[in-house]
């Protein structure tokens, strides 16, 4: 299981299928994580769950692909 203390502002989120769909803005609790919304299409902050998250190393490695985690993700 992935914890929360992995994950750290700025990382490159990317999706299964090594796309970029993100970067980290901060931890929103111990549950999800909070995208910057600099980088966002939409100009808005979104949220992906920590049980998306496949591992951690220089960047967040989530194990969906980004057409479902754009699809799913929340926006508050």
């Amino acid at each position: 299981m992935i914890s929360a203390d992995e994950i750290r502002e700025h990382m490159e989120v990317l999706a299964q299928d090594g796309a970029h769909v993100g970067t980290v803005d901060h931890m929103d609790g111990e549950s999800r994580i909070k995208l910057t919304k600099k980088d966002s299409a939409d100009g808005q902050h979104h949220y992906i769950p920590l049980d998306w998250v496949d591992h951690v190393d220089q960047h967040v490695h989530l194990s969906k692909d980004a057409d479902t985690v754009k699809r799913d993700w929340s926006v508050n």
